[in-house]
């Protein structure tokens, strides 16, 4: 049988607008021909990609967007790429990345691109596995390899098929070959699978499903690189016990594109309680949530643990109550967490009355007359017994507690976070009052999903949505719908 390096080989490189195949695109595309160590063509073309070629970008690349004005889009380049790269081992840098954003540039001309691959970043850690270092940078340097285009793609694919003409002078051929070999072998997945998988799964986010016999549902996760994620499942280093015994029990893999993660992380959430998958264990817990609500009664302030669903039911007891369902930017001043379960909010004021002193007694979390246990052994400032002034008790109460308060609803009514991927593809996250009402396409009236008073509270919802608030991510915008 012929080496793997013997035979046809395209060594690979690509710039791109950024790092992400879901959304950037190629920029440049620089390949070179072997057969063995013979260089049989070398081609290169820039790239429109449609889009504007960042700074950053730019100055890493030396591409302007001047440049690639007048530049062919890479559906024009389409034959052209493809006739080097076919039924050749496509041997590159990083080859996940290159690998993955031309299967995502020819996925969205309808066109299915697969070939084995060989990543010389592995390869290189293989061969020389004391040496740190593994970028194309420090290869270069370790073998005093030149490059007259740094960073460009033509250049850094000639690097490559030096590196390859160098290890197979250098290195024993068969321990060499043996090498290639296991780096090229297919993504290792369950006999009970078919090995197609590894190749239809997108290099995107998304929500994916792993069934078992029957189509017993056995998980639901998300990630933002769909292949990559649901390929680590099968990796042969399973992490856990969990990993090896998921594996041997799945039979069919399904997945939903979304435009983006937030899309991934609010469906993942919502599809895990809903279906209820056999290896889900944390999103799985129930998701009513818990609240610690501060009540004024007469002078003192009172403490008790009730749902989220039954406070806000319940009417206002005092002028800094407002209730989830109150207008824009309302401050839930007297509603603090929310805790997953009754247990937890309760350990949480607990450690928060003993950390500051605070007195259970008079947060009615403790019945009896006179002074507290807590005042007894010097734990409460005595709120109790008339030592602290109830004021003052109730004041640092609520300080305590002020980096739990539940986050008021900051809108007038329902808000959409919309996501777009590179196709165009717009998915509108319908909210009301902390409660994820379903997803939408920019076309769908959001008039169909449910009302906010039917939807119960879900502390993961709250939790995706607060985070996003605080930290928005690209290529997403909120727009209120009423």
């Amino acid at each position: 049988m012929r080496a793997k390096l013997d035979g046809e080989l395209a060594c690979v490189d690509l710039e791109t607008t950024g790092g992400n195949a879901h959304y950037n695109r190629v920029i440049e595309v620089g390949i070179v021909v072997l057969r063995g160590v013979e260089v049989v063509e070398e081609w290169s073309s820039l790239v429109n990609p449609g889009t504007r070629i960042p700074g950053n970008i730019e100055r890493f690349t030396g591409i302007t967007n001047d440049m690639v004005v007048d530049a062919p889009p890479f559906a024009a380049l389409r034959d052209d790429i493809l006739s080097r790269l076919s039924d050749r081992l496509f041997v590159a840098h990083n080859a996940r990345f290159d690998y993955g954003f031309l299967r995502s540039e020819f996925r969205r001309l309808d066109v299915r691109f697969r070939s084995p691959v060989l990543c010389t970043v592995k390869l290189s850690r293989r061969v020389d596995p004391g040496v740190r270092g593994h970028g194309l940078d420090a290869v270069m340097e370790r073998y005093a390899l030149a490059c007259n285009a740094r960073h460009r793609a033509l250049g850094d694919a000639r690097v490559l098929a030096d590196f390859l003409a160098r290890l197979r002078a250098e290195r024993d051929p068969g321990e060499l070959d043996s090498i290639v070999t296991e780096l090229t072998r297919d993504a290792q997945l369950p006999p009970q699978l078919d090995p197609q998988i590894a190749e239809d799964l997108p290099e995107g986010p998304g929500v994916y499903r792993f069934l078992g016999e029957d189509g017993a549902l056995l998980y639901v996760g998300k990630s933002n690189n769909l292949r990559t994620r649901v390929l680590s499942h099968f990796a042969s280093d399973h992490r856990s016990s969990k990993e090896l015994r998921l594996s041997r029990q799945v039979r069919h893999v399904d997945w939903i594109e979304t435009a983006g993660e937030f899309g991934a992380l609010i469906r993942e959430a919502r599809l895990v309680k809903e279906l209820a998958p056999l290896h889900n264990r944390r999103l799985r817990q129930s998701s009513e949530a818990w609240v610690i609500r501060l009540r004024q009664s007469g002078d003192e302030l009172r403490a008790d643990i009730v749902t989220l669903d039954s406070a806000e039911e319940s009417p206002p007891a005092s002028r800094q109550t407002a209730t989830v369902s109150g207008g824009a930017a309302q401050p839930l001043a007297e509603l603090h967490g929310p805790f997953r379960s009754e247990s937890d909010a309760r350990r949480a004021l607990d450690e928060l009355v003993r950390a500051n002193g605070l007195c259970p007694r008079s947060l009615g979390l403790e019945r009896g007359e006179g002074s507290c246990f807590g005042f007894q052994v010097g734990r409460c400032r005595g709120a109790c017994c008339g030592k602290e002034p109830a004021a003052l008790h109730a004041a640092r109460t609520r300080m305590a507690l002020m980096r739990h308060k539940l986050r008021g609803w900051p809108f007038r009514g329902r808000i959409a976070v919309t996501e777009r991927d590179w196709r165009g593809l717009v998915e509108m996250h319908v909210f009301d009052r902390w409660r994820y009402l379903g997803t939408v396409s920019r076309d769908e009236p959001p008039e169909g999903l449910p009302a906010a008073a039917s939807m119960g509270f879900d502390l993961d919802s709250y939790r995706i949505l607060c985070r996003y608030l605080d930290r928005p991510r690209p290529r997403t915008s909120i727009v209120e719908l009423d």
